[in-house]
């Protein structure tokens, strides 16, 4: 048997990929290091307010929540096809596959494997990634507009960055904005566009032996998506409730590590986590490991009162947020490893021993 799964093309050993893992905790190690050796100073355990420390398990509680509405947005895309277990695994997954490739690629097709081995078939599996980023593409779209008015009345873009960061910013703005526009004239206006697309991408040469089975699923993928095109607009607005609360947690993160430390201006702390947040998206690194440990610095630092407290920040940050998500997702991939690859093969050198 293949490790290679013939519907998707993704090797379920590659589920697990040590070497990109040690790269990311890498990256993330040495530039929290760097944070806490630029600002720390001797005694800084001494100021921490014991009354304030619960906030951090407030905030393991809202990460769990976060993977909660993320699981059910996937649940109800699939219009409940699947167990609330299965879209669990699945967005651990999704998590873990984040967590180890750079940030521009995400863990999507890793969440398009995990589908098809779930029982959805992967045009449907790809279009539900596909309505998953949609989404997303949503709530960036609101975001940016909130963030621009409220530019007006606060210091959202810190002035340390300069002129190159706030012309980054800009660009990162406008990309969301043209990529939100994009997906949707591709999912909501006109699917075939996408079909026509998949269809050249698979002419090419090295690909042309998927070129048949991928443009069955193409139709799959039309199809579903015009389907989904049917639904009320109840169905999005609650899948974009699902979307939104899922950011929130993820905004909300960075704010309760901070006051669980000690007193900040929280609506400048929220406004400056969701721009951080947005700025997460281009770091080219896995998992944004070596530059969200910097931007974090960079964006909620000056909002520290204390300078020695902010590599504190940024260690309880990454533990809370990326070294718990790292280790669930290691168990829920490996559950796909076990049951696509060991289990298969282990069954049928049992069988052959029989015989």
């Amino acid at each position: 048997m293949s490790d290679t799964d013939l519907h998707t093309g993704v090797s379920s050993k590659s589920l697990i990929s040590f070497k990109y893992i040690a790269i990311s905790i890498t990256l993330s190690v040495v530039s929290m290091g760097l944070v806490i050796y630029f600002t720390y100073t001797p005694g800084v355990l001494d100021h921490l307010a014991p009354k304030r420390l619960p906030g951090l398990f407030i905030a393991v509680a809202v990460t769990l929540l976060r993977v909660y509405f993320s699981a059910a947005k996937l649940r109800y895309l699939a219009d409940k096809e699947i167990g609330w277990a299965k879209c669990f695994r699945i967005m651990l997954t999704w998590d873990f596959a984040s967590a180890v490739t750079p940030s521009t690629i995400g863990g999507a097709p890793i969440a398009t494997y995990a589908m098809t081995r779930e029982g959805i078939k992967l045009g449907k599996s790809s279009a539900i990634v596909l309505y998953g980023v949609l989404l997303d593409q949503f709530w960036y779209a609101l975001a940016v507009p909130i963030l621009l008015l409220a530019g007006f009345y606060y210091e959202v873009i810190p002035p340390e960055i300069g002129l190159v960061g706030n012309l980054t910013m800009v660009l990162i703005y406008s990309g969301l904005l043209l990529y939100a526009g994009f997906l949707t004239y591709g999912l909501m206006i006109k699917p075939a566009s996408i079909k026509k697309i998949i269809a050249w991408i698979f002419k090419w040469p090295f690909l042309n032996r998927l070129s048949e089975k991928m443009n069955a699923e193409a139709e799959n993928l039309e199809e579903y998506s015009y389907e989904i095109r049917q639904k009320p607009i109840g169905f999005f607005m609650k899948a974009l409730f699902f979307t939104t609360m899922s950011w929130l947690c993820k905004v909300a993160l960075p704010v309760i590590v901070v006051l669980s430390l000690l007193p900040g201006p929280e609506v400048l702390l929220v406004l400056r986590s969701l721009a951080m947040n947005l700025a997460f998206l281009v770091i080219p690194t896995p998992g944004g490991s070596g530059g969200v440990e910097g931007l974090f610095a960079l964006f909620l630092g000056p909002l520290i009162s204390r300078t020695s407290f902010v590599g504190l920040a940024v260690f309880a940050w990454r533990i809370i947020t990326y070294y718990i998500s790292i280790g669930l997702g290691i168990i829920a991939a490996s559950w796909y490893v076990n049951h696509s690859v060991v289990g298969p093969v282990t069954e049928e050198k049992e069988h052959s021993n029989v015989i």
